[in-house]
């Protein structure tokens, strides 16, 4: 896709890279680390430019215009020494190139995902516009099965709290489980498969002006298209969801009596489909989906 590759190319040189890469991340702070990634909280800082002096030879100073330092989610894929160098080089290239241009894709569609802001492929590295909200698994709470009973209390609090502020903003579970199934259908149109949707990987923040208006003044953003792949086929459309299915049934038990969070996913992921270009999406996907569960019932029976 030239133009995708295009957009790609020219935020790579729009970055502010009179940083070294290597630098940034040795002032950085890691959040997390993974198998082949490290994330880090790094900050940008405005390019300069030299001027000129009578007195003194030509110095450094920021431009009159540019923006203050801003944050930044940085993702270094390290080198693998497993790996053979070459090999290492094209796998990471091949990968941080493939997400990068996930998100140019998704934001052209308007899906609501973190904008680009650094792309370093010798380095590995990543940068993108930093969220400051809190992912759909801290709202909702849960999940924390595998930990201690103080643990869970202390996340069960924690949800408490920042459900307070969202309903204090307007902000509903529903709502926001319905703008999340939107923004999953808006990145289905565009032909991007997220590959790993789960509610880590889907942020909720609150937009500047919510506490004193009545609407809701939030978005949910998407994020991690580490795993992401370009594709139109349905049934890798119905995979995505189901693996989010997964994901709710395991972290997100259903409230006595209440209905269950997918089901509100699917009210907005079915909105976003059928107010889509093309007619009879929702239907095909919601046949795949169906084929998928039933073969994901097999292998657990089978075991």
């Amino acid at each position: 896709m030239p133009s995708l590759h295009k957009d790609v190319k020219a935020t790579v040189q729009s970055t502010a890279l009179g940083q070294p890469v290597h630098e940034l991340i040795a002032r950085s702070t890691l959040i997390k680390q993974g198998a082949e990634a490290k994330v880090y909280r790094a900050v940008l800082l405005p390019s300069p430019v030299r001027t000129a002096s009578t007195s003194t030879p030509a110095e450094l100073a920021p431009l009159p215009s540019s923006p203050s330092a801003v944050p930044v989610l940085l993702k270094h894929r390290f080198p693998k020494r497993y790996r053979h160098p070459a090999l290492d080089a094209q796998l990471t290239r091949q990968r941080l190139t493939s997400e990068a241009r996930a998100l140019v894709r998704c934001s052209k569609a308007g899906v609501r995902v973190p904008g680009l802001r650094l792309v370093d492929v010798r380095q590995g590295c990543l940068g993108m516009e930093w969220i400051e909200g809190w992912s759909v698994r801290e709202v909702l709470g849960g999940g924390q099965e595998d930990q201690d009973d103080v643990t869970t209390d202390a996340a069960e609090d924690e949800a408490e709290e920042i459900g307070a502020l969202l309903l204090a903003a307007g902000v509903d579970e529903d709502t926001m489980l319905h703008a999340v199934g939107r923004e999953i259908g808006k990145m289905h149109l565009a032909d991007i498969i997220h590959g790993d949707l789960t509610t880590s990987n889907m942020m909720v923040r609150l937009l500047p002006g919510s506490h004193t208006h009545k609407e809701s003044l939030f978005e949910v953003v998407l994020i991690d298209f580490g795993l992401s792949s370009a594709s139109p086929m349905h049934e890798e459309r119905a995979v995505d969801l189901y693996v989010l299915e997964r994901a709710f049934a395991s972290t997100h038990p259903v409230p006595s009596g209440g209905r269950p969070h997918f089901e509100v996913v699917l009210d907005g992921y079915r909105a976003a489909l059928q107010g889509g270009a093309k007619k009879g999406e929702w239907e095909r996907v919601e046949k795949r989906l169906e084929e998928v569960r039933m073969r994901g019932r097999k292998r657990s029976m089978v075991g």
